[in-house]
C-alpha cells in the first residue's frame, strides 16, 4: 500500500506541518502499533493521513523503534528527541526540531494522535482561526466536555522552552505546559460521531468499525 501525501494546503491558514503521533506503547491492546490496526478495510493510520494531507504542508510521523514498519505510508519517520518514552510532548518536540531543521519556512506544527481515524476536515483552518482571533500562542481541539491537548497547533519557536520543560523540569502532561501560554480551545460537535474518537482498546476497535460505516457514508 502506498498512501499519496501530496503537499497541497487546502486553506488560507499559514503553512503548517502535520505530525502524526504514533509513539505510544499500546499496552491496553497488548502492545504493537495502534495506528496499524484496520477498521472498515483501511488502517487507522491510512485514515488519519487521508484526513490531514489536504490540510497540511506536508506530514511526518513520530514513532520510536524500527521506522521500516511504516515504509508503505511514504512518510518521514521522526523518533523522540528525549529518551525513555516521556509521552506525546516528546513527539511534539521532535516534530518542532525536525521542522526547524528541514522546513525552516514553516512556523506552525499541527500534532494529531495517530489513532484518531475520524479527524475533522477543517481541523487546521479552525485552530488557526481561533488562535489568530484570540491572539493565542497555542490552540487545541475539544469535543463534548473534553479537551484533546494532543491535537493542537504549536509554534516552532517555542521548542527550546518545551525542551527545558521536558528535560530540566521533567514535565510530562501537555495541559500543564499549555497552561503557561495564551491558549485557544476550539470545540467540535460529537454528533453524528466524535471526530476525536480514538482507538485505545480492543473494544474501541469494534466501535470504530461501526463509526467508520457512518463516516464513510458521509
Amino acid at each position: 500500500m502506498k498512501v499519496v501525501t501530496t503537499e497541497i494546503p487546502a486553506t488560507s491558514a499559514p503553512p503548517t506541518l502535520g505530525v502524526l503521533l504514533a509513539g505510544g506503547l499500546a499496552r491496553r491492546m497488548g502492545g504493537g502499533d495502534k495506528p496499524m490496526r484496520s477498521i472498515g478495510g483501511r488502517t487507522i493510520l491510512e485514515r488519519v493521513i487521508a484526513r490531514l494531507s489536504p490540510q497540511c504542508s506536508g506530514l511526518i510521523l513520530n514513532a520510536n523503534g524500527d521506522p521500516a514498519r511504516f515504509a508503505a505510508f511514504g512518510l518521514q519517520v521522526v523518533a523522540d528527541d528525549v529518551p525513555g518514552f516521556p509521552g506525546p510532548l516528546a513527539g511534539i518536540l521532535a516534530a518542532l526540531d525536525w521542522t526547524a531543521t528541514n522546513r525552516p519556512e514553516i512556523e506552525w506544527v499541527l500534532s494529531a494522535a495517530g489513532d484518531c481515524p475520524f479527524l475533522p476536515r477543517d481541523l487546521v483552518a479552525r485552530l488557526h482561526e481561533a488562535r489568530a482571533r484570540e491572539n493565542a500562542q497555542l490552540a487545541v481541539a475539544a469535543s463534548g466536555d473534553q479537551s484533546h491537548p494532543v491535537i493542537g497547533l504549536w509554534r516552532v519557536d517555542l521548542r527550546e522552552e518545551l525542551r527545558h520543560a521536558l528535560v530540566v523540569e521533567d514535565l510530562r502532561k501537555i495541559d500543564r505546559w499549555t497552561a503557561r501560554y495564551p491558549l485557544a480551545t476550539v470545540m467540535w460537535p460529537t454528533e453524528p460521531l466524535d471526530p476525536f474518537f480514538n482507538a485505545n482498546t480492543v473494544e474501541d476497535i469494534a466501535e470504530a468499525e461501526r463509526l467508520a460505516a457512518l463516516d464513510d457514508a458521509s
